[in-house]
């Protein structure tokens, strides 16, 4: 019986800990900058970038997934 309420009230200080120690880390921090010049109300300025090169990742991402169903169609095939 002894041991089993050490174990509870262990149990219950660790979860208190872990509950206060989230509890700090949901508090924000401070204010982000103003916007960059030719941004505001009145005038805004076009997005940047449009310049990311998927085409090789596409690439690759087609070729091992259709290495990897063909794999798998071939090893389905083999075990039957």
């Amino acid at each position: 019986m002894e041991r089993t309420k050490k174990v509870f009230i262990l149990a219950v200080f660790i979860g208190f800990m872990l509950l206060q120690a989230v509890s700090v880390n949901a508090q924000g921090g401070p204010p982000p900058p103003p916007p960059a010049e030719g941004h505001g109300q009145t005038t805004n300025l076009p997005p940047q970038g449009g310049n990311a090169p998927v085409g090789g990742g596409l690439l690759i991402l087609l070729g091992l997934s259709a290495f990897y169903g063909t794999r798998r169609i071939y090893c389905d095939k083999k075990q039957t």
